[in-house]
């Protein structure tokens, strides 16, 4: 999934990135209300974080000018603590509405109830607990590694989309990881044993996706 966070905080961008990143988003950063709306325009966007002080654009207005393009889901933050704010910021047609500071994993908690991101996953017979950290095929648990269950997350927040080998080792693994490239076929095969083969497909020569028929 594609998130947009805007904030003229360098170090703010930067953790909040990390934590996104880990959670299987595609990530990307403004730092002013004017790249954002340019970014906005040139990227398929699921959620938009705003800063709602920000130079050159408020996120008041960027709020208002995505919300007029569609549909995408907006976060709005900010310092700012009164009632009347708080009614500004919905009013622009934010979904929802962060006071800083705030814990990053609150945020992202946040932001996967606005997606819709619930604990329980069903693709087909297969269910992801993704609280348990458990896999299911049916009613049987089927007793995933860690780094399979890692492997089936990063597939879940990218349903449809071709992941490289490179996108999956260095997300699941770490980007310090120097192992081969095909660890991941390795594991994907593993994971196919266990969840059926149907539901991770290969594309050869660029990757592996989750078929986003199921």
């Amino acid at each position: 999934m594609n998130l947009l966070i805007a904030d003229d905080e360098q170090h703010m961008l930067h953790i909040l990135k990390a934590y996104f990143e880990k959670e299987g988003f595609t990530v990307f950063l403004a730092r002013d209300g004017e790249e954002a709306v340019d970014l906005f325009y040139h990227h398929k966007m699921d959620l938009v974080i705003l800063d709602w002080m920000m130079p050159k654009r408020s996120g008041i207005e960027v709020c208002r000018t995505i919300k007029q393009l569609g549909h995408t889901k907006v976060l709005l933050l900010t310092a700012k603590g009164e009632a009347d704010d708080e009614f500004a910021a919905l009013q622009s047609g934010a979904d929802d509405y962060v006071r800083k500071p705030f814990d990053p994993r609150i945020l992202l908690l946040r932001a996967k109830k606005l997606l819709h991101l619930n604990a329980k996953v069903v693709i087909g017979n297969v269910t992801v607990d993704l609280e348990e950290q458990r896999i299911y095929r049916g009613e049987q648990d089927v007793m995933a590694t860690h780094k399979e269950f890692e492997l089936m997350k990063y597939f879940l927040a990218n349903k449809g989309r071709i992941l490289s080998r490179k996108m999956l080792l260095d997300h699941v693994w770490g980007f310090d990881y120097f192992g081969d490239e095909r660890t991941v076929d390795t594991h994907i095969r593993r994971l196919r044993e266990k969840i059926g083969e149907s539901c991770i497909q290969t594309h050869r020569g660029m990757g592996y996706s989750l078929d986003d028929r199921l």
